[in-house]
């Protein structure tokens, strides 16, 4: 007889087992990852590019040319990836959408540039930016301080607190669905507490700028860490790492996941001075000393050598993001501003959950929040044109 593994876990077995922890824990719900190749799957901010042709070659070219690279562990230290990821950074400054590119190489905006060069020794890489967060919850949080973070955001965050037993004080967003700069600096300071939020904001898309999060840390304890989570920040208007060689106490996450067109590689890093880079370390080496595969970096240094291919893409996601908005406020929409690969919207007079089953029906599949205060909206990843007309049409459809 098959059992399913809800019905393993709350067995009567579960008392004698299983952990009392494990009871509490609340698991992180991914969006639907569907077998059905005829959705057009907009439910999970995937980029709809493939990686530049660059990193395809690197990977085959590992896995066919020298093939007793796999049959050894991968660097530990990813220390050749941790070097073009700092490269590429001082490169783009953390904003490809704000690059222009000549010659197929990226030249930061004015004001983009980072006034200190990040250094490898800034970097640290693991499986995805959701293994850099873990890790920074063990290393920097705990229950004696409440981790004060925004009410509505990454709804992994959560989870990595009850899984760690970091209690959280959680903050309002603003009208438009930005962190609330002014209370989260008041709930840190009341509590003496470290922050974490996602800037730009997931799921909302509003993003506070970068003097704006410089006066926070100015305002705030620095001595307690202070995480930007900068997931989308490569479409957004700027980035905060020209503020990493002013704050020792500022860490920000990023991802391969979205603008690097890797989500299927899992792979994530951090910026931050050194010594919070050696905590992570530590905390890596105690768990997994070789978190990166071989495949996964020689994959990201292609990626990070091939700037212009991203910035383009880039580019072109921002163009449409702004064109989708616009139709979708001329269809009775109501659209929050986004700086991040996706648009965070309602219809007018429809709930969420059917206007969700009303595209999928249509073959479209988007993100719907049952989470009070956002029900009513749905979160959709900017496609390709052609994937974008598609949504167009069957909203148009719903008039």
């Amino acid at each position: 007889m098959h059992y399913g593994v809800a019905a393993i876990v709350f067995s009567a077995y579960n008392e004698v087992m299983f952990s009392a922890r494990l009871k509490n824990l609340h698991p992180y719900v991914p969006g639907e990852q569907p077998d059905d190749a005829d959705y057009i799957k907009l439910n999970a901010n995937e980029n709809p590019y493939p990686p530049c042709p660059a990193v395809i070659d690197a990977i085959t070219s590992l896995a066919g040319c020298s093939p007793e690279a796999l049959a050894r562990y991968p660097d530990p230290d990813a220390t050749a990836l941790r070097t073009e990821i700092a490269l590429f950074l001082n490169r783009t400054g953390g904003a490809l959408a704000q690059c222009t590119v000549q010659n197929g190489q990226c030249i930061p905006g004015a004001g983009h540039e980072l006034p200190v060069p990040i250094t490898p020794d800034m970097v640290y890489c693991g499986n995805g930016s959701d293994e850099v967060l873990s890790f920074l919850f063990y290393a920097c949080f705990d229950a004696g301080h409440p981790l004060v973070t925004p009410q509505i955001s990454y709804s992994f965050y959560p989870v990595y607190a009850g899984f760690y037993g970091v209690p959280l004080n959680t903050v309002p967003l603003t009208e438009d669905g930005t962190p609330d700069a002014d209370a989260l600096v008041q709930h840190a300071n009341a509590a003496d507490a470290p922050v974490l939020f996602a800037n730009p904001n997931a799921p909302t898309g509003g993003a506070l700028s970068r003097a704006a999060i410089r006066a926070m840390l100015l305002r705030t304890n620095r001595e307690r860490v202070f995480v930007v989570d900068e997931a989308y920040a490569d479409f957004a208007a700027e980035s905060v790492l020209p503020l990493v060689a002013e704050f020792e106490n500022l860490v920000v996450v990023r991802t391969f996941s979205k603008s690097m067109c890797g989500a299927g590689m899992r792979l994530g890093y951090m910026i931050a001075q050194p010594r919070v880079v050696a905590a992570i370390t530590t905390v890596k080496n105690s768990v997994n000393h070789f978190p990166v595969d071989a495949l996964t970096q020689a994959a990201g240094i292609a990626a990070c050598r091939s700037d212009g291919y991203y910035a383009d893409c880039a580019h072109k996601i921002v163009a449409l993001r702004g064109r989708f908005a616009a139709f979708l406020n001329a269809h009775g929409w109501s659209v929050l501003p986004s700086h991040a690969n996706f648009v965070f919207a309602k219809k007018d007079g429809m709930r969420g959950a059917d206007v969700y089953r009303a595209l999928k029906v249509s073959g479209i599949l988007v993100r719907h929040f049952a989470v009070d205060g956002i029900e009513d909206y749905v979160r959709i990843t900017i496609g390709t044109d052609e994937q974008m007309a598609a949504v167009e049409q069957a909203i148009a459809r719903m008039d």
